[in-house]
């Protein structure tokens, strides 16, 4: 990997939070959404289920612009393509508060969605260039940090915006929130070249092609669904199963937030212990999480402590899966750091449509939870999977 030195301490500090403050931007923007959605459907005419697809609209869109925007961007310097991403990223949040209809709002978020996890990527790259190899992880952790912290002070603030003030100014706070990561960045964060000898093309064919690469975002995919079953619709479950009214939902959000900051931090540290058993109990962990969450639903503000329990065990699976895809991708760099993002926000959009089919089939706001609970099993037995072949092969090569 490409290492730039950075001089001063304080130098690679403003680093860090120039890009953390993208994760910010793009932490409040994801997230919010799920604060305000009965708000966007009133606004938009549909019902609070219908309204959940723009959450899979928006992560469908990650999905489809990493392997697209990593391909072209391989050989690019870094420092030019955040402030690209960030451009586009506000534009699209600005385009996302002025349509007037749910196609075109649905359409908006999925293209606002197409930077996030080349974003993510690229600056995880940067991040871990800046510091030595043995503290990578916190490097990283320090970037994830912002879209952790957008969960304690960026949604809870933006979803009372929302409340009061309509949720297009939700959005329009996340496109101002873009711009000065845009000028954060071009001021702090050092030049890093272009690799001229990497290729969209080579990346795609060494990434693709690695099972140990589709076995993490499979895990990923699937199991960090359980926690998108629930924060989807945590509005209507705070009020209709919580019975509590809508004032509590950012005190909600904040619990998320709080989870996440918590989790992030906790990742970082038990990557520098084992990377592959931190992703077994971060599963294994949101599984259980989420049945006490199903059990104290009903039961007002009881269920805070859960709430945040479900993210703060699930978010240790966020940090070590990029590593883990970074350390799998070979010299497929770009690809590695960011196709973690594209198997999460399939978890995301995977969490939200399954979580409204159970509850437009008839079951309720409580029945995502039961769903989560079976998507971080599935998750766990994944990843153990990879964790058995992983060892097969090691002591294969060992012993020839």
């Amino acid at each position: 990997m490409l290492r730039v030195h950075v001089t001063h301490r304080a130098h690679l500090v403003l680093a860090i939070v120039a890009l953390s403050v993208g994760g910010f931007a793009i932490g409040t923007t994801e997230f919010v959404t799920m604060g305000v959605l009965p708000e966007i459907a009133h606004g938009v005419g549909v019902s609070v289920p219908s309204a959940g697809h723009i959450i899979s609209a928006y992560a469908l869109g990650v999905v489809v612009g990493v392997p697209i925007l990593s391909f072209f961007a391989a050989g690019l310097p870094r420092k030019t393509l955040l402030l690209a991403f960030m451009g586009v990223y506000a534009f699209f949040n600005a385009a996302s508060a002025l349509v007037s209809s749910y196609g075109l709002l649905t359409l908006a978020r999925f293209l606002d969605g197409l930077p996030h996890g080349a974003y993510f990527g690229v600056a995880s790259l940067v991040a871990a260039s800046l510091v030595a190899p043995e503290t990578r992880g916190r490097a990283v952790a320090g970037v994830m940090m912002g879209l952790s912290v957008a969960n304690v002070v960026g949604v809870p603030a933006a979803t009372w915006l929302g409340q009061q003030a309509g949720w297009r100014a939700t959005y329009l706070t996340c496109a101002l929130l873009a711009l000065v990561t845009v000028v954060m960045v071009a001021l702090f964060v050092p030049q890093q070249p272009g690799d001229p000898a990497a290729t969209g093309r080579a990346e795609a064919r060494q990434f693709f092609t690695n099972g140990q690469v589709w076995l993490t975002m499979l895990a990923g995919a699937i199991g960090f669904g359980g926690l998108f079953c629930v924060y989807s619709y945590i509005a209507e479950i705070v009020k209709v199963v919580g019975g509590l009214d809508k004032g509590a939902v950012p005190f909600f959000t904040l619990a998320f937030g709080l989870g996440m900051v918590v989790g992030t931090w906790l990742a970082g540290e038990l990557a520098r212990w084992s990377v592959f058993r931190s992703l077994l109990i971060g599963g294994l962990g949101s599984g259980l999480a989420l049945v006490a969450f199903w059990l104290a639903a009903p039961h007002g503000w009881w269920l805070w402590p859960f709430t945040f329990l479900v993210t703060a065990v699930g978010s240790i699976l966020t940090i070590n899966l990029q590593l883990r895809l970074m350390d799998v991708a070979g010299d497929a760099v770009t690809l590695g750091a960011a196709m973690n993002h594209a198997a999460l926000n399939v978890a995301n959009a995977l969490g939200a449509f399954l979580g409204g089919a159970v509850i437009d089939a008839g079951y309720g706001y409580r029945s995502p939870a039961v769903v989560g609970v079976i998507l971080s099993v599935v998750g766990v037995a994944i990843m153990a999977w990879s964790v058995t072949l992983h060892r097969r092969t090691t002591l294969a090569a060992a012993t020839c």
